[in-house]
């Protein structure tokens, strides 16, 4: 059988790249960085309203269901674009509180407002204890395992600017309104976790095509000895490599977006964030000095790339879920 986008959804996909591309989204993620959020707060309204979060929220809420492979496609390219901001939270938390529908006004309330595109940020299974870019966001959902509830958090405590400073970490204070407790609460929160870490390995994809895209520019262009540094066959071999891991990961994450299998998407996640992570390898090595300057812009991507690795599941933990987990989420 042969998988392929259809029409429609590559045409979903070349439209957010028009849009991302319009919007200087490198300006933005400078500006995100500094604390000034309100550039890439325009940016992601931009893709609220070409429907970014409406394909993780029922129609009921404004949205169009849940559209798993649709959301791939539009993550790679906001990866691709270094979008700054909790994009991939604010998705994942839509659709838990979607799932929590029954839960009363105040889900009703607040599934509107994200998919016209105010900004949320989730804690859940699988995610770690920190909020990215709490203070950022309009509202902080926290899906407590243990406890077996979800809530909304009234705030978070210091901020904490991880080894990409465009992400700024921060743990949610206790409290706040429950929304939700029991099994079905839990098994909610994992699905949400899940449906995160697709989203972030969709995002690890489209990263490494930028960083490999720009790095074949460069090498074509840079000379030395007369002659283009991207005809030495060194550098061939090593663009070919990471060439292959990207394109090896990215029918896993499209695969796991149809499956929707549990080990699927942890190997999805596992090959989409390794390919990724060589991909910034790759770049630097062939940019040299010029590749981590801060004015530079390919640093945007150079330095997402290792914590979009581990966000939400690093290679290690999902490895361990191929061998151990099973079932759909």
């Amino acid at each position: 059988m042969r998988f392929a986008l259809d029409e429609e959804q590559r045409a979903f996909g070349r439209s957010l790249d028009a849009l991302l591309t319009a919007a200087d989204t490198p300006s933005a993620a400078r500006a995100w960085a500094a604390g000034d959020r309100a550039p890439g707060l325009a940016v992601l309204a931009g893709a609220a309203r070409a429907g970014l979060v409406a394909l993780a929220v029922p129609e009921t809420y404004d949205g169009m269901g849940l559209r798993p492979v649709e959301l791939v496609v539009a993550l790679v390219e906001l990866g691709r674009h270094a979008v700054p901001g909790p994009v991939v939270e604010t998705v994942a938390a839509a659709a838990l509180l979607a799932e929590l529908g029954g839960a009363g006004a105040e889900v009703g309330a607040l599934l509107p407002a994200l998919v016209a595109g105010a900004p949320a940020t989730l804690v859940a299974p699988g995610g770690g204890p920190y909020a990215l870019d709490a203070e950022a966001a309009e509202v902080i959902v926290v899906a407590d395992a243990e406890r077996g509830e979800v809530r909304i958090a009234p705030g978070h405590g210091r901020v904490r600017v991880s080894a990409d400073p465009v992400r700024r970490l921060a743990v949610p204070l206790p409290g706040g309104e429950v929304l939700a407790r029991g099994p079905a609460a839990t098994a909610a929160a994992v699905r949400a976790g899940r449906l995160a870490r697709l989203l972030t390995a969709a995002r690890c994809l489209g990263a490494g095509r930028a960083l490999l895209d720009r790095t074949v520019a460069h090498v074509l262009g840079r000379e030395q000895f007369g002659v283009p540094v991207g005809s030495f066959q060194a550098v061939k071999h090593r663009l070919a490599d990471t060439l292959i891991g990207l394109e090896f990961a990215r029918p896993l994450v499209f695969g796991a977006a149809v499956t929707r299998d549990v080990r699927d998407l942890a190997a999805a996640k596992a090959a989409a964030g390794e390919a990724g992570w060589a991909a910034a390898r790759t770049a630097l090595q062939a940019h040299g000095a010029i590749g981590y300057t801060e004015e530079y812009d390919l640093s945007l991507w150079l330095r997402g790339a290792r914590p979009l690795r581990d966000a939400w599941g690093g290679p290690d933990h999902c490895r361990t879920e191929v061998l151990t987990e099973s079932g759909t989420w």
